[in-house]
C-alpha cells in the first residue's frame, strides 16, 4: 500500500506538480558553524555561463526527500533576477529535469561555481574553518537548548579512511539541576561534529583548539569557562 500511494504520489507531481526554491538565508544564520553561503561580492559577480547552486523543494511535497540541492547554469543576469536552466536530474521531483528553465534570485544561491569562458575570475571569499571533526555531546544540548557545563578533551577514537576524526571533546549540558552523578552518566548522548554543538551554543569555541587533557567548567556567576582545576580551588 505505501509503494502504491508513494507512485501515486510521484505520478501526481509530474501531472500537476510544482516547486519553490528555499531562501538560505535564516538556515545560514541559525546553523553559522555548519552552513556556509557564498560571499555577498561573489554572488552579485554571478552573470550568464556561471554556475549557481539551489535548494528545490516539490510542491506537492516529496515523500521521500525534504528538498534537492541542484545546480542551474545561468543564461540570463538581469539585476537580482536570473534565470537559468537545470543542470542535475532530480532524484524526485517529476516535475522538473535537466534543461528546465529556472527563475530565481541572487539571494537564493547556496554555492556557486565560475564559467570556464571568464578570462579573469572574481577572487574567492577568504576560506572559512569547517568544525566537521567528532566529538560526544548531550542530547540536551542539540536538542533542548541547555548551554555546555562542562567538556573535557581525551584522546580521539581510531576512524576509517574518509570519516571525520574524533577530536575527543566530550561535552556536558548543564547539570545544576539534577540530583546526583548517577543521573548525569545517564544522559542520552550522541555523536555527532563540533560545528553541530557550536550551532547551539558557541560560547566554548575559544577552547575548541585546547590540547587533549584538558578540562573546562562553567563558572556560573561569570559565564565563563575555567580549567576544571582552578574552579576547584
Amino acid at each position: 500500500m505505501n509503494r502504491l500511494r508513494s507512485k501515486l504520489s510521484w505520478w501526481r507531481r509530474r501531472l500537476f506538480g510544482s516547486y519553490r526554491i528555499t531562501d538560505p538565508r535564516s538556515l545560514a544564520e541559525s546553523a553559522p558553524y555548519t552552513f556556509f553561503l557564498p560571499s555577498e561580492n561573489e554572488v552579485l559577480a554571478l552573470r550568464r555561463g556561471d554556475l549557481a547552486k539551489l535548494i528545490f523543494q516539490s510542491v506537492p511535497a516529496s515523500t521521500d526527500y525534504a528538498a534537492e540541492r541542484m545546480w542551474v547554469v545561468i543564461t540570463l543576469a538581469d539585476g537580482d533576477h536570473l534565470i537559468g536552466q537545470l543542470d542535475n536530474a532530480p532524484i524526485d521531483m517529476p516535475q522538473l529535469r535537466p534543461g528546465s528553465e529556472i527563475r530565481f534570485r541572487r539571494g537564493d544561491v547556496i554555492d556557486l561555481r565560475w564559467g570556464a569562458d571568464r578570462p579573469v575570475r572574481p577572487p574567492s571569499a577568504p576560506a572559512r574553518r569547517h568544525y566537521e571533526e567528532r566529538c560526544l555531546v548531550d542530547s540536551c544540548v542539540l536538542r533542548d537548548g541547555l548551554a555546555v557545563h562542562y567538556l573535557y578533551r581525551e584522546a580521539g577514537l581510531p576512524h576509517d579512511e574518509g570519516e571525520s576524526p574524533d577530536s575527543g571533546w566530550r561535552i556536558r549540558g548543564d547539570f545544576r539541576a539534577e540530583a546526583d552523578d548517577a543521573a548525569i552518566d545517564a544522559r542520552r548522548t550522541e555523536w555527532t561534529t563540533i560545528g553541530h554543538v557550536l550551532n547551539a551554543d558557541d560560547s566554548w569555541v575559544s577552547l575548541v583548539d585546547a590540547p587533549v587533557g584538558s578540562a573546562y567548567v562553567r563558572n556560573w556567576q561569570s559565564n565563563r569557562f575555567e580549567p576544571e582545576s582552578a574552579a576547584a580551588d
